[in-house]
């Protein structure tokens, strides 16, 4: 057995049945271990959650990458882009693209006797997957949008239907301009259910419709649409997607129509540089605590070391060299620092737990986006916390115990 190894276990033990001010630090030291890593566990896991149910979100309403035609404009008329089952096939062979969609889209204002309001029909065909859409109906349910027939239902967000003061089944008119008409199309559909994501930005504007009521409204044939809408099987994975759909579209122009594709991060630049800020706050948090808990580590190392001066001048006395006797006082950190780790394992992992199993915590939609603290336990963070907590308390104390070559041996056996 490792004699320094076996030394430190003597007295970690025999330190737990001793009493006195010495104890009462080091159990300081080893409680701000447990606290310091359960808030950093719980960081990390509540910072997670938020970006990752902010990021679904966006993605929900615009799919991770989307190629339209170059010569759309940054508003939401767009130039058809022709359906090409070649190009799709070409789509969907790149790696890690797990979804193709079409998509139309037309920006029109809806009014009733009470209220005027401006939105964007989306119009999506029968292979769109709406699962993000469905797990965020409140009331009713999604347009039976079927090949071949035209409907004429929509879904709307809470928020305009509060706005205009909607139901279930009632009639909403919507008035759309082309360029070079004079006077607006009007369009009347029938309200199927409501949806509700808390980001306003987007409750705000998008109606989702059958898309070929938005072909109808652009004079456009079955074949044209806004463009297509990819999604990626790992969202870490999205600029390597992205690299080659936009090496293949640019490949892909004709004489006629050329294609640009974008990703989702391109498009909402603001809301991913701000998740991206987020980070930020974690690092400083996580330096903040790991320094608190060296800190306090050090001073119940020190401790130990004065009470263990006369052990320490009988190791030396007895010819152990300074270096081996430093490693003792290490292995106890590193025990010490364990048991830190264990307690804030439980507390950090069992109370992210309770509110991702409960949603005790509430936050306010209008300001977080979301109603409840998010939360998401990656097992591999947890992993990489726990190595880093104790590897750098391991570093911080490494200077701290040079003091023990200090020690003299005749006047450390001499202390009563």
């Amino acid at each position: 057995m490792n004699t320094e190894f076996f030394i430190a276990k003597r007295v970690f033990s025999q330190n737990e049945k001793r009493k006195g001010i010495s104890n009462k630090i080091v159990s300081i030291a080893v409680a701000s271990i447990s606290l310091g890593l359960a808030v950093m566990i719980i960081s990390v896991a509540v910072l997670l959650g938020f970006k990752n149910e902010i990021r679904d979100k966006v993605v929900g309403f615009g799919s991770h990458l989307q190629i339209v035609n170059f010569d759309s404009n940054l508003s939401f008329e767009t130039n058809p882009v022709t359906i090409d089952s070649q190009l799709i096939d070409q789509l969907l062979n790149i790696p890690h693209v797990s979804h193709l969609q079409q998509f139309a889209i037309k920006p029109g204002i809806v009014k009733t006797e009470d209220a005027i309001h401006g939105i964007v029909l989306k119009g999506v065909g029968a292979n769109y997957d709406l699962t993000f859409l469905e797990n965020n109906i409140v009331e009713g349910a999604l347009p039976q949008i079927k090949h071949g027939e035209e409907n004429t239902e929509v879904l709307v967000s809470q928020e305009i239907g509060k706005l205009l003061k909607l139901g279930i089944g009632d009639k909403l008119y919507c008035y759309f301009y082309n360029e070079g008409m004079s006077t607006p199309r009007t369009r009347r559909f029938f309200v199927s259910g409501f949806y509700n994501t808390s980001m306003s930005e987007f409750d705000e504007l998008y109606v989702i419709s059958d898309i070929k009521q938005v072909q109808s409204l652009y004079g456009w044939h079955q074949s044209e649409i806004s463009g297509y809408e990819l999604n990626v099987d790992n969202f870490e994975l999205l600029d390597q997607v992205y690299s080659e759909t936009r090496n293949l579209t640019m490949n892909h122009a004709t004489e006629n129509s050329m294609l640009r594709a974008y990703t989702i991060k391109q498009k909402y630049a603001m809301i991913f540089d701000w998740l991206s800020v987020l980070d930020m706050n974690v690092w400083v948090l996580l330096i903040l605590m790991i320094t608190v808990a060296g800190i306090n580590m050090i001073s119940g190392l020190l401790i130990i070391i004065i009470e263990r001066s006369r052990m320490i001048g009988i190791l030396k006395a007895l010819g152990y060299p300074n270096v081996r006797v430093r490693k003792i006082f290490l292995y106890l950190t590193a025990l010490l620092s364990a048991r830190g780790l264990i307690w804030g394992n439980i507390i950090g992992i069992g109370l992210c737990l309770i509110q991702y199993t409960t949603g005790i915590l509430e936050l306010d939609p209008a300001s977080y986006y979301i109603d409840t603290v998010p939360i998401f336990l990656n097992f591999s963070y947890i992993l990489l916390l726990n190595i880093g907590t104790i590897t750098a308390i391991l570093l911080i104390v490494l200077l701290p115990s040079m003091f023990i070559s200090k020690i003299s041996p005749i006047d450390a056996i001499s202390i009563e």
